[in-house]
Parts: C-alpha cells; structure tokens; sequence
C-alpha cells in the first residue's frame, strides 16, 4: 500500500495501522534526533499532497483485511497536520468504523484555528514539546522561520483548551541537551501550563543525523520522570515492536516500515520468527531475501544495527 503501514505494535496504541500523508520529508522542523534524517528543504505551507479519497479507501481496505488494529495513527514522512484534509479523512473514518484514531504531530502548526479544529474528531493527539526554553528549543528542533518556541507553546495551550480529547505531549529525552534538572523543571513549568493528561517520554533508540544526540541512562531517565510528574502523570518510555503477522508480501511490509524510519534487525528478526516459528532457517531465508533486493543497506548504531531504506 502507498499510504498505509503495519499494523506495528507499540505499548501505548497497541496493534497500531500506520497513515503516511506526506511526500518524505516534509517538515516545518529540523530536529536533531529526527530519525528520517535532516531536513533539506522546509515545508511551511499546508497542501492536500495526495488524494483524500485514495488514502480513504486504502485505511479502510487495511481494516478489513486486518481484523486486530487497536488504533489508526497519523504518523509518517514528516509534520502530518501539513497535510490539508486530515480533518476529512477522519471524519470521515469516526462515521465508518469503531477504532480509535490518534495523530502525532510535532505540533508546530497548531497556532493555527484550521489545524486546531481539524484534529477535534480524534480521539488522541500526540504533540511534541522538547524543551522549557526557547534556547533550547530552537537547539533541538532547529525549525523554519517563524515556528518558535512561543508560538509552539501557545498553540498548545490553545489546542487543550478546544480540544477534549486524551492530549498525549511527547518528550524526546537526549542525554546533555534537555536531561539536566534546569531543563527538565523548565519543561515541567511550561506543561502545566499546557495541561497534557499524560506525558510520553520517549528516548533516540534509532539512528539520528547528529552524532552528538545521545540516550539518556536509566538514572536520567527516572529523574526526568519524577521532576516532569510534578506537570502530569509520565509514561516510561518503552519500545513497540514489529508485527510481521499475516502480511501477503515481507518485503513490501517491511519496506513500507523502513521508509518512514529505519528498522532494528533484531527486532526484525522477532518479528519474522512470529511468522516462521520454530523455523531459523527460513528467517534467515527471508532476511537474505529481503537484503538481495537491493532496497537497504545496514547502519550501525551503537551495538544495535539497522536496516536503512536505499532509495533507487
């Protein structure tokens, strides 16, 4: 499929089926984690990028074809309240269908009364909000002109005043960049003033396009949980992982995962012996497989290798 990914587990959505809206990369911010690489071109301006009718009709086909998706989240190439129509297409699946939908966003273009009305329909949005400062958010998101860090907030605070939703803000936690307890109590203040109900921390545990971004270790982990509990209750950050499980084609079901973020190959590995149990051999059939298709090539990350999406 061109627009659907997964379903790909996680401890948060559980069996989520992934929506791309975007053309890669598109995006407002440059962060230095981001685990698409850098940004090389922003993209400020809103566009209905692909047809609203076709990514429409391939949810719904996923759906019927995957009887166990816990969610539906927009997620993908980029910042997705870029795309113009979001708000569409999930009115249109919240008439069709039970399951939940979630959006993560960097939040960037919720200053905006359009974005903002867009996403009322869904049933979570999970924004990102990095940094209690501008020094260090402009550090961190290194964003297009005119995405500071007051317009983000305030759009934030604006966002949870309309919106009645669950308001999951995610924190990506890099190890000398916002871990130390001046950052961490400055980035408490500002969302109690946002009023998320939970806080999901999250840690670079994919290759990033700056050498300096680093994990936290778990005592910095567990410092920033107990300061960013004063501003709402925080959720530990933990790995999904992939589910392979009745995919027609392998190889077309983990490319549309690399393309949108580069896969571990240990938990590749997890994910193929769920669908060869008992059967090493053909796991290694299949990664071999995969790897002669000329479509990635492997990064090493620390002691972690990954397969990284090789564009023709």
């Amino acid at each position: 499929m061109k627009y659907v990914f997964g379903p790909v587990s996680s401890k948060r959505l559980g069996q989520s089926l992934g929506v791309d809206l975007l053309p890669p990369k598109s995006c407002t911010w440059n962060c230095v984690y981001c685990q698409l690489g850098k940004t090389k071109r922003f993209v400020t301006e809103r566009s209905e990028f692909f047809p609203k009718e076709e990514i429409l009709h391939e949810i719904v086909e996923a759906i019927a074809n995957s009887p166990s998706i816990d969610w539906i989240t927009f997620v993908g190439s980029g910042e997705t309240t870029l795309y113009k129509g979001i708000g569409w297409i999930i009115h249109e699946l919240k008439q069709r269908t039970g399951i939940p939908v979630a959006v993560i966003t960097n939040g960037s273009l919720l200053y905006l009364p359009e974005v903002r009305h867009e996403l009322l329909e869904a049933d979570a949005v999970l924004p990102s909000l990095n940094a209690g400062s501008e020094e260090l958010h402009d550090r961190i998101g290194r964003s297009a002109e005119g995405f500071g860090f007051r317009r983000h907030v305030d759009g934030l605070r604006q966002f949870r005043r309309e919106y009645s939703g669950k308001l999951w803000v995610e924190v990506m936690l890099i190890a000398g960049l916002n871990d130390s307890d001046e950052a961490l109590e400055d980035l408490a203040a500002t969302l109690s003033d946002i009023r998320p109900d939970t806080v999901h921390l999250v840690v670079p545990n994919r290759p990033a396009p700056e050498s300096f971004v680093g994990m936290p270790d778990e005592a910095g982990i567990e410092k920033a949980v107990f300061i960013l509990s004063k501003a709402a209750p925080v959720v530990h950050p933990v790995k999904g992982s992939m589910n392979l499980k009745g995919a027609s084609d392998l190889l077309e079901a983990v490319t549309a995962i690399a393309v949108r973020h580069p896969v571990q190959e240990r938990e590749l590995e997890g994910a193929l012996l769920e669908c060869f149990p008992g059967d090493p051999v053909a796991v290694r059939q299949a990664i071999d497989a995969m790897l002669a298709s000329g479509r990635f090539e492997k990064l090493l990350q620390g002691s972690e290798l990954y397969w990284v999406f090789k564009p023709a």
